[in-house]
């Protein structure tokens, strides 16, 4: 069995971070990924800087990226986004489509229909300069501004989108609520609404139930092919949703992973130190529990 990790470490891990991260250091960052085995990395996200000024530096970060042997994937809201992708010469892009509408407001100024349409328009013209898209339904377990988001509203948003054939679905627990009930829930609507589109899993581990819920996708793929996103220490969130807290983590996940049964072809052991570094780098612990404890069996950190 065989899961495929997406790392957001240097989009989402940083993001939402208060202490500027000098360029070289997320250059440093991504090469440690990289020797580590990771082959799917989200590098920055191309949106307004006055509104996630951590990332202002995505051009010159993409610039300096190693190429030949990763994905390299940018985030995007609209067609600008999209335009600085594409001179930049990454590989991927992530486009977000909010669940709900006030959320959607917030994070890209339009509501939900705005998001999907512009969804559509960044797809076709994504596809015809060649790169592969994921458009990724954020909010999908639940909303800061409006709560419970139900099953049926996020088949809907399936469905609108998967008529722009994306290359890959992604659904988001942007907030970190959900549960497994949800993530077998959700897989069956996107099954259902989007056949044949390989899933892409984003959880959050606000509430401590992100690594239950990304076995239970991994659990639920079976021979199809599933990505989940992680970030190098657990660290992340969104700038626009209140208390928003860290990703799972890539270490503590690949562990789960490993010792599950899964091959990831990402070598924990290389990831541990990053846990110590990130924190000094940031000024505070990151959540990753991994490093702390060490691989078993096998040596420790």
């Amino acid at each position: 069995m065989s899961v495929s990790i997406v790392e957001v470490s240097p989009r989402d891990g940083l993001q939402n971070e208060a202490v500027p991260v000098p360029t070289a250091d997320k250059l440093a960052l991504i090469d440690t990924l990289v020797s580590s085995g990771l082959r799917r990395i989200e590098a920055t996200s191309f949106v307004n800087p006055r509104r996630v000024p951590q990332l202002a530096d995505a051009e010159e970060v993409a610039a300096r990226l190693p190429r030949g042997r990763v994905s390299w994937i940018g985030l995007v809201l609209n067609e600008r986004g999209l335009d600085r992708a594409i001179a930049a010469g990454m590989d991927e892009v992530n486009v977000v489509v909010v669940a709900t509408d006030t959320f959607s407001r917030r994070n890209q100024g339009v509501d939900t229909a705005g998001g999907i349409a512009a969804w559509h328009r960044i797809a076709e013209r994504a596809r015809a300069a060649g790169l592969r898209t994921t458009v990724s339904v954020a909010a999908a377990f639940g909303c800061p501004f409006e709560g419970e988001v139900t099953t049926d509203r996020v088949r809907e948003v399936i469905a609108s989108c998967a008529t722009a054939r994306p290359d890959e679905l992604a659904l988001a627990d942007t907030i970190g609520v959900g549960v497994p009930a949800q993530v077998r829930a959700l897989a069956a609507a996107a099954a259902a609404e989007a056949p044949g589109v390989p899933l892409r899993w984003h959880f959050h581990n606000t509430r401590n139930t992100g690594y239950a819920n990304a076995l239970t996708a991994a659990d639920l793929a079976g021979d199809h092919p599933v990505a989940l996103d992680s970030s190098a220490g657990g660290i992340g969130g969104c700038p626009f949703a209140p208390n928003a807290t860290g990703n799972i983590a890539t270490e503590d996940l690949l562990y789960l992973l490993g010792r599950s049964g899964y091959e990831t072809g990402v070598d924990v052991a290389g990831l541990l130190p990053l846990g110590a570094r990130l924190g000094g780098l940031l000024g505070h612990e990151v959540p990753g529990q991994l490093r702390r404890a060490g691989v078993f069996p096998g040596a420790q950190p």
